[in-house]
């Protein structure tokens, strides 16, 4: 068999034979980052407020700023919009490794489940 032999798959290309300078990668708009790093910005910023109200030392206290930040997003449709935007762009797992924060876990996990059950309201 001669020729290059391309197979087009769902997440990408399989290239058989590469010759000469060819370069593949994975290349992200700037904006999906951007948007992503603001929603971020943005629950990080109310988990600094949550502190104020509920302690991190426990992972009961915890749990209460994972559902005290869900529901102040979903009772923002701005917030909620934006980190609905953030999310369909970018991954969990990319917004997790933005936050930093002793709840960061718990929030990631009750985003989780708001982002599933907003999905099956849409």
């Amino acid at each position: 068999m001669t020729g290059n032999r391309n197979i087009h798959i769902g997440s990408g290309n399989y290239n058989e034979r590469i010759e000469g300078d060819y370069i593949q990668g994975n290349y992200y708009a700037a904006s999906k980052q951007q948007n992503l790093a603001e929603a971020a910005s943005e629950i990080q910023k109310l988990l600094e407020q949550l502190d104020q109200s509920y302690s991190t030392d426990t992972t009961l206290g915890k749990m209460q700023v994972a559902a005290e930040t869900i529901k102040t997003i979903e009772s923002n449709p701005m917030i909620a919009e934006r980190i609905t935007s953030a999310l369909k762009a970018g991954s969990i797992q990319a917004l997790a490794q933005l936050l930093n924060h002793p709840a960061a876990s718990f929030v990631i996990g009750a985003l989780e489940d708001w982002q599933k059950t907003k999905g099956s309201e849409i």
